[in-house]
């Protein structure tokens, strides 16, 4: 399973950004946990990167802990074909 969660950042963070879908200043953690709830991957991004573009990253850059990952559950932030496309090349 993975999603992501904007969070407020204190106003002196250097690297924030504005999530205007929840309308938040801050920073967004990307999430991916196994079927028991243990965390797999974290990855931290500014509040202005999309649940997707997160995701991607997240998959990047921890390829070794999804090596036997065959399904990915995700909410209605990861919508699209192209999405879909680029997670299974990835992996």
């Amino acid at each position: 399973m993975l999603d992501a969660q904007s969070i407020k950042n204190t106003a002196t963070a250097e690297n924030k950004g504005y999530d205007g879908g929840k309308k938040i200043s801050g920073i967004k953690r990307h999430l991916a946990v196994d079927i028991n709830g243990f965390p797999q991957a974290i990855h931290i991004t500014r509040a202005n990167i999309t649940d997707r573009d997160g995701a991607i990253a997240l998959v990047t850059l921890n390829l070794e802990q999804f090596k036997l990952v065959r399904t990915m559950m995700v909410d209605s932030g990861y919508t699209g074909q192209n999405f879909a496309n680029e997670i299974s090349s990835l992996t």
